[in-house]
């Protein structure tokens, strides 16, 4: 694809250094091996995860480009290689050099030093700026960079700025070279390989050598399976206590990326052994190192011995003693007389609330601490309005948020005040740490905190953190939803705890009854849900009928790509959403990505694209943020588009909701297309039209609040393609999958002491 950036990489620019570097294939041993040498003119294919290259190549031996299939670290237009391999007559693609290894060295042609340059491997150096070097110093420009790098701003185009940012670029370089070969040595891919750069710098071989499983805990992307190869592969026996300890802090991260906050020892134990298939008592020496250690903590959970990672179990201990702090003290305004309240309320708006909305509202005012919860349409907002109305009245300081941007926003539009994320609110900093806690907390009288079934345990304990000590607290949010991404059960937990009010909402008001979407919610949400039979009957819930996945592909991709923009005049790309009930398989995540990319937003001719890790990213793109970014003020969840690639500063712009937000190339390690995403991931978030596949290939995750979840994101327009027997399947499916935590247990024990 002409434009198409595969080569871009700051740590490219090691390869001027005049070394060689050897990557061989694993492939049987070849008889009649030939040699191959001449320059890479072009770079037909490049996978940075394996190596593999199809390289078009200028011989003496040959008139034609030669076509070279291989495997290099690295590769550039305008090296030189030495490939040894033979000639095959490939079925499809005609002659081709097969190489077992491939050795490149830096061009030391005027063109080939042209052609180098200019395939954006030094980061602010692009063709025109190439073209000027080689123009400038032809055959030396290597070791002005080098020696003399203030003699770059000889050339037009290159400042002071500019020369030291070339100059550090190729310092940087000069770093990772010695990385590059010894991490290659030892099976670590390229992409990874710039990972482990950028988290160690210099001393990233010296970290490895200490302590290899290092990278499955500060690494993200690389997990403790890949740490552990390298961990082998330097000498590490499989029943050595350093792996024993690095597996089974692997398997409580493990754990805990699946919602736990902890494991009952038993199970850790059970999984550990699974996974390094080493004895018990290899594992129970590791448990003992990290006991000692202080990286694992054992704590007794009814009756059971569990283990937490540190902080979790700090996180859970301080919920509960902070929530007991602030029941114990009296908020800052004065006791507001609910009766009088709500006929003030009735007379100054004009509204009249039902019976249970007054009930609800009278607990809410005379409740230090109080929950709120319901499914759509039965008047959460409502009340969360009157109760602001009422207490500003009294000069009562508010403030809300959320967990997302699109629910800190809808919360905004749907109180007409300012709402913030709860990361925005508490000042988020580097490495998970907030400007705003208990030496520096909110300025205000009464925190709402929305979409709480988002609210994990480590985001809850950082709330209170910030939260004023004798400052009002409302959470709201619908249990009935899938829990929280990240560990733990909050909101959840709250509630069946019986320390807070709880304030239930099941009355669904006349407008929000013509709803179709409100009421297969409901009827799903209690197991009463009838499939339509006839999707005219629906005014904005649909569900068609596909049994096979190709036939649930095809049809989502039409009302993707035609039938619901057209119905509804909404763009396919920004209005219409995709949500899956998993990753993986034909109608997972990944594979309608690439589908509905290929439909929605084409490579253009000209246009610009870059590959990265699995991905291929171009204008337009609709992208999804996959991790907390604190410095970038982005987190995990974030939808936005791409505005911008800059192929000579490797980087893209990506707009989320009108802030504009810049990664390097190698960041893009951050970002996924969000043509599709998953139900878990949609949480906090409404989008005009929602579409859903659902069939037995899913059966695992098929289940009543993953379809109830999914359903209530929809605004104008919901529509589930798929097997009815798989809706029916998630509708009966009850079972939640257990978290193992210990905050009921604690804020019970909280609520019995206070007996």
């Amino acid at each position: 694809m002409r434009g198409r950036l595969l080569l871009d990489w700051p740590w490219r620019t090691c390869l001027l250094l005049s070394d060689f570097i050897t990557m061989k294939r694993a492939s049987a041993p070849q008889t009649s091996q030939e040699k191959l040498t001449g320059l890479v003119e072009r770079v037909t294919f490049f996978n940075e995860e394996s190596g593999f290259c199809v390289l078009k190549v200028q011989s003496k031996m040959r008139a034609a480009l030669a076509t070279v299939v291989g495997s290099v670290p690295s590769i550039t237009p305008g090296e030189w290689i030495e490939a040894d391999g033979r000639w095959v007559q490939d079925r499809d693609h005609g002659l081709q050099f097969r190489a077992n290894t491939i050795r490149t060295s830096t061009p030391s042609t005027e063109d080939g030093i042209r052609r180098y340059l200019g395939s954006g491997l030094i980061k602010g150096i692009g063709p025109v700026l190439a073209e000027r070097l080689v123009n400038e110093f032809g055959t030396r420009v290597f070791s002005v960079i080098e020696e003399a790098p203030r003699a770059l701003e000889r050339v037009e185009g290159i400042g002071p700025a500019k020369r030291a940012r070339i100059k550090s670029a190729w310092e940087e370089a000069k770093h990772i070279h010695k990385i590059m070969v010894f991490l290659h040595s030892h099976g670590v891919s390229t992409s990874r390989a710039v990972r482990i750069h950028r988290t160690y710098g210099d001393k990233a071989i010296e970290i490895l050598m200490e302590d290899p499983y290092a990278l499955a805990r500060d690494i993200h992307g690389i997990g403790f399976r890949s740490a552990d190869q390298i961990a082998r592969r330097l000498g590490i026996p499989a029943d050595s206590v350093k792996r024993a300890s690095a597996g089974l802090s692997h398997v409580l991260l493990e754990a805990a990326n699946d919602g736990h906050c902890g494991l009952p020892l038993h199970l850790l134990t059970q999984e550990a052994v699974r996974l390094l298939e080493v004895p018990e008592a290899v594992i129970a020496e590791g448990l003992a190192e990290q006991l000692r250690e202080g990286r694992i903590i054992i704590d007794e959970i009814d009756a059971e011995k569990t283990a937490f990672l540190p902080h979790l179990h700090a996180a859970e201990r301080e919920i509960a003693s902070r929530l007991a702090r602030m029941l114990s003290a009296r908020v800052n305004y004065p006791p507001v007389n609910s009766l009088r309240a709500i006929e003030w309320y009735r007379e100054r708006t004009g509204v009249e609330l039902a019976s249970s909305q007054k009930e609800a509202l009278k607990v809410v005012l005379d409740s230090r601490v109080a929950v709120i919860t319901g499914g759509p349409g039965v008047g959460k907002t409502t009340l969360i309005r009157a109760v602001l109305e009422i207490l500003t009245a009294k000069n009562v300081r508010c403030l809300l948020c959320a967990p997302t941007g699109r629910a800190a926003k809808r919360l905004s539009e749907a109180t007409g005040r300012e709402a913030k994320t709860i990361h925005r609110l508490l000042e988020a900093q580097a490495a998970g740490r907030f400007g705003r806690n208990e030496r520096n907390p909110l300025e205000c009288d009464l925190l709402v905190v929305d979409e709480m079934s988002m609210v994990d345990v480590p985001l809850m304990a950082a709330l209170l953190r910030g939260c004023p000590p004798r400052a009002g607290l409302i959470l709201v949010g619908d249990v009935d939803q899938l829990p929280s991404v990240g560990p733990g059960n909050v909101l959840s937990d709250l509630i069946n705890s019986g320390i807070v009010p709880v304030v239930r909402l099941t009355e669904v008001f006349r407008q929000a009854a013509g709803s179709d979407i409100v009421k297969a919610a409901h009827a799903i949400r209690q197991g009463v849900f009838r499939i339509p039979d006839k999707t005219e009957d629906a005014s904005d819930f649909y569900f068609l009928e596909r049994n096979e996945p190709e036939a649930i592909l095809a049809t989502l991709s039409e009302l993707v790509q035609k039938r619901i923009p057209s119905h509804l005049r909404l763009s396919p790309t920004y209005d219409v959403q995709v949500l899956c009930p998993m990753n993986r398989g034909l109608l997972g995540v990944r594979a309608l990505n690439a589908r509905l990319q290929e439909l929605l937003n084409p490579p253009r001719s000209g246009e610009v694209t870059v590959d990265r890790f699995g991905f291929r990213f171009g204008k337009r793109d609709k992208v999804i943020q996959t991790e907390n970014n604190y410095e970038k003020e982005v987190f995990n969840g974030d939808i936005g588009f791409v505005e911008r690639i800059d192929p000579v500063q490797h980087e893209i712009t990506v707009n989320f909701d009108g802030r504009f937000i810049t990664y390097d190339f190698d960041e893009l390690d951050q970002l996924a297309l969000a043509y599709a995403i998953t139900i878990h991931k949609s949480q906090g978030s409404e989008f005009p039209a929602v579409v859903i596949p659902m069939a037995m290939e899913q059966y695992v995750l098929l289940q009543r609040n993953l379809a109830y979840t999914g359903i209530t994101r929809g605004r104008k327009m919901v529509v589930i393609v798929g097997q009815k027997k798989a809706l029916a399947m998630a509708i009966r499916n009850t079972r939640v999958a257990r978290r193992f935590s210990g905050l009921l247990r604690r804020l019970k024990d909280l609520q019995l002491h206070e007996r």
